[in-house]
């Protein structure tokens, strides 16, 4: 099959089916965008769209999810996206996708329990899923899979409070989730060690108390970005060197203020899609260097307003 890379439009796609040459095989540096709510109908998406990191541009349709939702949350390793949870109604289901092929989603497996607005981060080989809301209300509730395989998700520990409106990123062997709601919100920022089991333990605190931001991450370090809190929508950008314990330090402002948008990253660059501002649903995407500090670029724009999404890509901080 010929290796077909960069954004694709609805004509080539459709010349490279005529052709026989479906599915696409996608190379690079490649985020993807799945789920959210239509602003219009209130209705949850199923889409799954994609960019090239490296450059700058709109996003591209890649498939579907195999059920549509908001407020999921999104682990990855450098070949496969995992989708967990999201609502409505509130479900346990993941799905996945190989990166490299455009394609629809298949069934991965469930979360030991059903939730929405959870955070997310990965290793290479292991993706954890903490904290959200369920039938029961806000979850401590941290979950693991290992990606390579399919099957339901495995006990990890608990987080230091139950929250949900949490965000996660991660090195190569620590996964770091800031923020998040539970009545009030919180600018608590903790961690676990990802490749064992166990509670996670406090890290340092984000600038404010706040909900419902983006992470993403290089190596060495975590952004957070966006959010809301008791004062209202933020546009904050701030981060955190991972290997190390402390509050997060400025770092620059998104292009507005947003809140429940979402985030991914290649190794040098954060890219933040979606969500919403003082007014509606945007479907602008942005972008920062992360080893630097400033403010954020445009970079494109999804194909149609969205916030509640969820996001990752096979060049994260955490491979």
């Amino acid at each position: 099959m010929p290796n077909y890379s960069g954004v694709w439009n609805l004509t080539q796609q459709l010349q490279a089916t005529a052709a026989g040459n479906w599915p696409v095989v996608l190379s690079g540096q490649i985020g993807l965008f799945g789920g959210g709510r239509n602003p219009g109908t209130g209705a949850e998406y199923n889409v799954i769209e994609y960019i090239t990191i490296t450059a700058t541009g709109n996003a591209t349709d890649f498939g579907d999810l195999s059920v549509a939702r908001r407020n999921l949350a999104a682990a990855s390793s450098s070949s496969r996206a995992v989708f967990a949870g999201g609502n409505d109604p509130i479900t346990n289901t993941m799905d996945y996708v190989t990166i490299s092929n455009m394609g629809n989603a298949a069934s991965f497996g469930g979360l030991t329990t059903p939730r929405r607005s959870l955070g997310a981060c990965s290793s290479a080989t292991r993706g954890v899923f903490a904290g959200g809301n369920g039938s029961g209300g806000y979850e401590n509730t941290i979950d693991y899979i290992t990606i390579a395989t399919t099957g339901n998700a495995t006990d990890f520990g608990d987080l230091i409070n139950a929250i949900d409106s949490v965000c996660g990123c991660a090195s190569s062997t620590r996964g770091v989730f800031g923020g998040g709601f539970s009545g009030s919100y919180t600018n608590v920022i903790q961690y676990v060690t990802i490749a064992t089991t166990g509670n996670a333990t406090d890290f340092g605190d984000l600038s404010s108390a706040i909900g419902a931001a983006a992470s993403c991450s290089s190596d060495t370090r975590g952004l957070f970005g966006g959010g809301a809190g008791s004062g209202g929508r933020v546009n904050v950008i701030e981060y955190v060197t991972i290997a190390s314990i402390g509050n997060t330090t400025d770092f620059g402002d998104l292009l507005s203020v947003l809140v429940n948008l979402s985030a991914c990253s290649s190794s040098t660059r954060g890219v933040f899609g979606g969500g919403q501002n003082n007014l509606d649903y945007v479907n602008v995407i942005q972008y920062v260097t992360i080893a630097s500090v400033g403010n954020a670029t445009d970079f494109g724009d999804l194909a149609g307003n969205s916030g509640q999404s969820s996001a990752c890509s096979n060049a994260h901080g955490g491979l």
